[in-house]
């Protein structure tokens, strides 16, 4: 029987529980115990990508929760955390393609020994194995072999974002660095925060490709931000792939993310003018001062690229929802957060499983009223861009 699980596939770890360095801009509270605890217990997801793993101090840490039984290994791919949990083992790489490009890509993994067999690979490559998205002497062409010989799966990340992408960085199509039967070999790719569904599908290459909404998290309230229903029959890493690959019944149903205009680099920005631009064309220069090396938008790279002005979205495309986590409502602190969650459940609980006439016996008249708005998506927003988020007007 196929259940529906929430899943966020790409999170940060900023240090070992031994206060080790791992990823360099995430917090040290961001390690691998407490992921867990959040994710399950706070959050209330299913399922979760951990794309770090690939570090000496992060496996170091997974190995002393095994050997502990607090985590187990599965036979069908991925660790179970308290029986509630799945964690995919994953890793974040940066590469070096031959057009001068930077491209961040994601790898999962089945099991542990795959993992630290790809990790002892990657250290030929990367200076520092033990930090997190180190640039590696690799083309992403490169990358997908080693990826594939010890028996992973590669998604290329945040794949529009105008810094470390595949498009908004590197390439104006995939024919510029795969061939077709590689390219095949790719199931899905990430949107990242500052793009959607509709703006993706103008691009026709990614018709078959599954679509990723994942938080990249930095810390730990920014777990779920962006977030995934996966239709499948248990937690375990080969259903995950099945998934991707919408195969058997399984697939994502529904993507919940931020409105691309919230994304910090939706818009193109202009520094020596400090303003971002909404014109319905591609903005490349600034139509102010001339200036042509603008922090070029999301939006606006897209524009710029797909040859076609309309999506076309295909079937198999599951559902985009417009989603503010608790932390963007405004008005709602950390202090509030912790009390809502500690009277009603888990996030997930607070903003899809609840009904109306149970939240208001676990919230106050001014806290439901706030969350209701949110969960009826009585919203505007202000647009982002040049590295400031945008916000959430109520």
């Amino acid at each position: 029987m196929l259940k529906d699980f929430f899943a966020d596939l790409h999170i940060h770890i900023g240090g070992g529980s031994d206060g080790s360095p791992v990823k360099i801009t995430a917090s040290r509270k961001l390690n691998f115990p407490n992921i867990l605890e959040e994710a399950a217990f706070k959050k209330g997801l299913d399922l979760i990508g951990i794309i770090d793993c690939a570090s000496p101090v992060v496996l170091k840490d997974i190995e002393k929760m095994l050997a502990k039984g607090e985590m187990k290994e599965l036979k069908s791919g991925g660790i179970l955390y308290k029986d509630t949990l799945l964690v995919l083992l994953g890793a974040e790489i940066e590469s070096r393609e031959e057009n001068g490009g930077q491209v961040h890509y994601m790898a999962f993994f089945p099991r542990l020994k795959t993992i630290k067999e790809f990790s002892s690979t990657m250290d030929n490559y990367i200076s520092n194995i033990t930090l997190s998205s180190q640039a590696a002497a690799l083309t992403g062409k490169e990358i997908l072999k080693i990826v594939s010989f010890h028996g992973g799966i590669l998604i290329p990340a945040h794949i529009f974002t105008p810094h470390k992408s595949f498009y908004g960085r590197a390439f104006n199509n995939y024919t510029e660095l795969f061939s077709g039967s590689e390219w095949d070999q790719i199931p899905a790719v990430e949107l990242g925060l500052s793009a959607d569904t509709e703006m993706a599908d103008l691009l026709p290459e990614l018709k078959d490709k599954s679509f990723l909404s994942n938080s990249d998290a930095h810390s730990l309230p920014k777990i779920a931000r962006e977030y995934n229903i996966f239709k499948m029959e248990e937690l375990n890493y080969n259903e995950f792939i099945k998934v991707l690959k919408r195969e058997e019944g399984r697939k994502i149903i529904k993507n919940f993310a931020l409105n691309p205009e919230l994304g910090k680099y939706h818009r193109s920005y202009c520094e020596k003018c400090s303003r971002i631009f909404a014109q319905p064309e591609a903005v490349l220069s600034c139509p102010s001062c001339g200036k042509d090396k603008l922090i070029v938008g999301v939006k606006d790279r897209i524009l710029q690229i797909a040859p076609r002005k309309k999506a076309q979205s295909p079937t198999h495309r599951p559902q985009y929802i417009y989603q503010v986590p608790l932390l963007d409502i405004p008005g709602i602190g950390k202090k509030t957060i912790q009390k809502v969650l500690a009277e009603c459940g888990t996030e997930m609980d607070v903003l899809h499983k609840l009904r109306a006439e149970q939240l208001k016996k676990c919230l106050s008249s001014r806290i439901y009223k706030k969350i209701a708005r949110a969960r009826d998506k009585e919203f505007s927003f202000q647009s982002g861009g040049g590295g400031k988020y945008g916000k959430v007007i109520f």
